[in-house]
């Protein structure tokens, strides 16, 4: 069995779960037990990190305010359907604590307070990404859904998720494999 952590699932057109309807999640754990992803590109309406700051008591209300906008008001992401009230930061491997999940040799994933003080005052992580919530696969039902069609696999590039807008991202992931949406097919093939 080879493992995909720290590669992205693109959806399908079939795909028949409309949570993930056009979904890039990078996969962020996969093995034996399971696997566990992030969505990537899919915002949160009307929620800033600003917002989580405040609701998590991270810091002076008016050290907040004094923020930068391109901190204030950065976008939170919708992770996935599972512990939605859970906030977990991908970022770039110059930043980590005792608690730093390594992904790749680039990324690392870390889900406590300190990394989220970090991106608001600093030291940051040069790159980040932050969501609220993730994706899960219990034994064997990710493998299922891919070959049932559901998934593309794509090659993991920092530039997908830290440099692309979030509304191109699911278009870029597809031109990695040199696809289009036009030319996905919803029918699955097997030899």
């Amino acid at each position: 069995m080879t493992y995909l952590e720290g590669q992205f699932l693109v959806a399908m057109p079939g795909m028949e779960d409309e949570r993930f309807a056009e979904s890039v999640i990078l996969l962020v754990g996969h093995g034996e037990e399971g696997a566990m992803g992030l969505v990537v590109n899919q915002k949160l309406a009307n929620l800033r990190f600003a917002d989580i700051l405040d609701e998590l008591d991270l810091g002076d209300p008016d050290a907040v305010i004094r923020l930068p906008d391109t901190i204030r008001d950065r976008t939170v992401m919708r992770g996935g359907p599972v512990e939605k009230g859970r906030g977990f930061v991908l970022h770039s491997a110059d930043y980590h604590s005792g608690n730093t999940y390594k992904v790749t040799e680039d990324i690392g994933l870390t889900a406590t307070l300190d990394v989220l003080r970090a991106m608001a005052f600093g030291p940051a992580p040069k790159a980040s990404f932050f969501a609220l919530g993730c994706c899960g696969w219990s034994p064997g039902q990710l493998e299922r859904e891919i070959a049932e069609n559901g998934w593309l696999t794509v090659p993991f590039t920092p530039e997908l998720v830290f440099s692309t807008p979030v509304e191109k991202r699911y278009e870029k992931a597809l031109e990695s494999l040199h696809i289009t949406r036009a030319t996905l097919s919803s029918d699955a093939g097997h030899a």
